[in-house]
């Protein structure tokens, strides 16, 4: 059964996309959990729209590997996977290093100054509740680097990655307990960029990637456990349900 979402919607957004935020935000925040069965028609029912935005949110979805197609089953919330969590943050960490060895050269006063101001920012969300409006700061603090380094082309590739990461970083972000050390740690980085410390820099952005890793990396073994505990469940009362 899905849970009763609300259609996001605002002046400049097309419904389209405002039909695309509502399910990608769902999903963010868990109200449309993983393996939840996407049917156009529920969807449209309850948002008060047609299917063809649905249709056209859940491709947008799948191309950022939130939803996946099963054939002759149609659409279901992707589950987050160890595999796929390496194999993005491997090529983040390389990435990010790289950007951030490259802003210990390039970053002006004026960026630094942004950054510190985004950081703020990011401090004072962290004491809200609005995990996916913190993930947004968190990515805007990190797209400050990204520019700050002058390659075009490395901002390309992380900007292709960001979609890919989002999950990851909600995810993250939902433990609270970590919130005010990602604070400082951000913290840290700029003062290290600031001072133009190439070698520490890269290695407290190395820390920070790698510490998010270890965290979801414990989330998805608890969720499959879980998902586990609640099969050997079913089965082991398969035969009362039989017989009764």
């Amino acid at each position: 059964m899905i849970e009763q979402l609300q259609l996001i919607m605002s002046d400049n957004l097309p419904l389209r996309d405002a039909v695309f935020c509502t399910l990608r935000d769902a999903i963010l925040k868990g109200s449309l959990p993983p393996g939840q069965h996407l049917m156009e028609m529920q969807l449209a029912t309850q948002l008060g729209v047609s299917r063809t935005p649905v249709r056209e949110a859940i491709r947008k979805l799948e191309l950022e590997g939130l939803v996946i197609m099963i054939p002759r089953k149609g659409a279901r919330v992707a589950a987050i996977s160890e595999k796929s969590l390496k194999d993005v943050l491997e090529v983040r960490r390389a990435l990010e290093e790289l950007s951030v060895s490259l802003a210990c050269r390039r970053m002006n006063k004026e960026e630094l100054d942004e950054i510190r101001e985004i950081n703020e920012a990011f401090k004072l969300a962290c004491l809200g509740d609005d995990v996916v409006k913190i993930a947004q700061i968190d990515e805007n603090f990190h797209q400050k680097i990204y520019q700050a380094s002058g390659n075009k082309r490395l901002l390309q590739l992380l900007n292709q990655l960001q979609n890919q990461m989002y999950r990851y970083r909600v995810e993250y972000i939902k433990n609270t307990e970590r919130r005010s050390a990602l604070f400082k740690e951000h913290d840290t980085l700029i003062t290290l960029i600031s001072e133009h410390k190439t070698e520490e820099a890269t290695e407290c952005i190395r820390k920070h990637i790698i510490f998010q890793e270890d965290y979801v990396l414990q989330v998805i073994k608890k969720n499959e456990s879980e998902i586990a505990m609640n099969t050997f469940n079913d089965f082991r009362n398969f035969p009362s349900k039989l017989n009764g």
